[in-house]
């Protein structure tokens, strides 16, 4: 199939990452560090502005924590899709709704079939 994942622990590997790679899904952590020496700031935000200034954007999946109420989650939910974001799962995350998620992601995308690399 081709697939191939690449990791970033934090906001700067993600910036080299999109900055010199191909990148057709991003599964992008909302609470990310910004940098992988202990800057706690989270970097999610910063990473979805990168991805956005990719030509083309890949679609984006944004993983969040717990949200404290229910405003705050449709809050948060009705910003990310202004921002673009494809989906938004809470945490903790399991795999089938997020495999489903990426299968719904190459469904609307890429009509069914992985980009050829």
């Amino acid at each position: 199939m081709g697939v191939r994942c690449l990791e970033a622990r934090c906001g700067r590997d993600a910036a080299d990452l999109v900055a010199r790679e191909e990148i057709h899904i991003a599964l992008v952590d909302l609470e990310m560090p910004m940098e992988s020496d202990g800057d706690p700031r989270p970097a999610g935000h910063r990473v979805l502005q990168l991805l956005r200034r990719m030509d083309p954007a890949p679609p984006v999946v944004l993983v969040r924590p717990p949200q404290p109420s229910r405003r705050d989650s449709v809050r948060g939910l009705n910003d990310a899709l202004r921002e673009g974001v494809f989906a938004v799962l809470d945490r903790p995350l399991g795999l089938e709704p997020m495999l489903e998620t990426l299968r719904r992601v190459v469904r609307r995308h890429y009509a069914d079939r992985w980009p050829a690399a």
